[in-house]
């Protein structure tokens, strides 16, 4: 027993962390959002509804300047407010505002935040782990080694997220009567901002670049016969 207490000890701590983590954002999102109440974007997400029969739909404005978007483990959807910007600026139609919210329910639906949770949890084991060997055979690079491998498992577990994401969202918008177009035209609008990401390798890109994406898209639905 004594021999894997740093291993339950390791566990104990990635534990409480990822228990902070939630507990910090979502009070962040609690702190930093107030419900959506624009007519014209909610009535762009009323097809998704009917599509998915849900009865009700809780989306909110995340006071952040990015184009971006998330879902919550409470089933909520956040657009930020830069993407609502860029909508009332005509820089974003419904239809793409539309795809963006497919994509999150897609998140939701798959379980996805749960297993990041558990993605989280493998990863600080791989660094602690991993690390700790690395440390006995090269002491001064073991730690970095260590946290670039535990970066880069993290970042492909997040990609195949986003694929799957995009697949569901693809399916959601097609049954709507949308179809994919608008997830296309938009992931071509954001793709400079996904294709670089500062210079970082695209194999520790937490997000797949727009390219492959859209590609990805196409497949599906050819598969599908749409």
């Amino acid at each position: 027993m004594i021999k894997f207490l740093p291993v339950l000890l390791a566990l104990a701590w990635v534990g409480l962390m990822l228990a902070q983590s939630v507990w910090r954002t979502k009070a962040m999102l609690a702190a930093q959002s107030t419900p959506l109440t624009d007519p014209a974007l909610l009535a762009e997400v009323v097809p998704l509804m009917r599509a998915l029969d849900l009865p009700s739909l809780d989306l909110r404005v995340f006071e952040q300047p990015g184009v971006n978007a998330l879902a919550a483990p409470d089933g909520r959807v956040y657009l930020t407010r830069g993407m609502v910007a860029a909508f009332g600026a005509g820089q974003i139609t419904g239809p793409e505002i539309a795809s963006v919210v497919a994509h999150e329910l897609g998140h939701l639906s798959l379980g996805h935040l749960r297993r990041r949770m558990v993605d989280f949890t493998g990863q600080n084991m791989v660094l602690v782990l991993l690390g700790g060997v690395l440390a006995r055979f090269v002491p001064v690079v073991g730690v970095a080694l260590a946290r670039l491998a535990s970066s880069a498992l993290m970042a492909h577990l997040s990609r195949r997220d986003e694929f799957e994401a995009d697949e569901f969202a693809a399916a959601l918008l097609v049954k709507a009567g949308i179809g994919t177009a608008p997830q296309r035209q938009l992931l071509a609008k954001l793709g400079g901002a996904n294709a670089v990401q500062g210079g970082t390798a695209a194999w520790l890109m937490s997000h797949p670049p727009a390219a492959e994406r859209i590609k990805a898209i196409a497949a599906a639905e050819a598969k599908w016969g749409v």
